[in-house]
């Protein structure tokens, strides 16, 4: 029997992939989470409908949220991640030494409890004792904090759901408060192709609250349009002011120095939505 995924991007476009069984769903006070081993791309977390990773492409998103803006920052020792139940950029936010704490507030626990169970390469950061994981809403926890982060990844799912509220100007000026004075943060903004209103709408929120808002770019197979944009607002430190010499191997697949600044080389229409 033939059992195909797929996942509708746009009321008329989809990706679909074979799927060899499904290994976990169930609908939670959150969302609906399931669990497929899919032929082409291994294990793959799906929520609501909509792919979060899979363990063959996960290393390109979780790379990028991560090391851009920590090797900006010069000394992240205290980082906040809002969802990223999967565990991989709390993973990748651990290869920085100067880190001395990563928070993770993630609200479904059940997306924890899966992937540390069926994507163990990806979720094999949990146990580190500098990782504080916190089972709840991520939009509260950044309005009760104030000058305490140095930086703050956004690693959230598509605006809807309980991910909604992480998409609006307010929670972008919630996230300065709780950054310290020479904070930054990243949040993923989704693809140019089918959502270019949101990156539009992301960056002149960024431009409004931080002095430092740039938009950088990856590929991501299993995502939409496979083209993925991450929004960084800084207080401070500008990506493109790092010197090389500053980012270090950090044992990857696609995140070099080369990478770091390329990546906010944006093609025309990309770079029209950040005006």
């Amino acid at each position: 029997m033939n059992v195909w995924f797929t996942e509708k991007q746009t009321p008329t476009f989809g990706i679909t992939a074979k799927v060899k069984s499904t290994l976990e769903t169930e609908k939670t006070d959150f969302q609906q989470v399931d669990m497929l081993e899919t032929e082409q791309f291994g294990n793959m977390l799906v929520l609501d409908g909509m792919v979060m990773t899979s363990e063959q492409d996960e290393f390109v998103y979780h790379e990028m949220i991560a090391h851009v803006p920590l090797f900006t920052h010069p000394s992240p020792k205290k980082v906040l991640i809002v969802g990223g139940g999967d565990g991989g950029t709390i993973r990748e936010v651990l290869k920085h030494d100067k880190v001395e704490q990563v928070t993770q507030v993630e609200i479904d626990g059940k997306v924890v409890e899966y992937s540390k169970k069926h994507l163990p390469s990806i979720s094999s950061g949990y146990n580190n004792p500098r990782v504080n994981l916190i089972i709840g809403d991520g939009f509260e926890h950044i309005i009760k904090s104030e000058a305490e982060y140095d930086v703050i990844l956004v690693d959230s799912t598509e605006p809807v759901g309980p991910a909604a509220g992480l998409f609006t100007k307010g929670f972008y000026a919630g996230i300065s408060k709780a950054l310290k004075d020479d904070g930054i943060f990243v949040a993923q903004t989704d693809n140019p192709w089918f959502k270019a209103d949101l990156i539009q709408n992301a960056m002149r929120d960024t431009k409004e609250i931080f002095p430092i808002a740039r938009l950088y770019t990856c590929n991501i197979p299993t995502y939409p349009s496979g083209m993925w944009t991450f929004t960084l607002g800084s207080k401070v430190h500008d990506p493109l002011a790092v010197s090389p010499e500053a980012i270090k191997d950090v044992d990857g697949r696609y995140y070099t120095p080369d990478i770091h600044f390329a990546s906010f080389v944006l093609p025309k229409f990309v770079q029209q939505l950040t005006e």
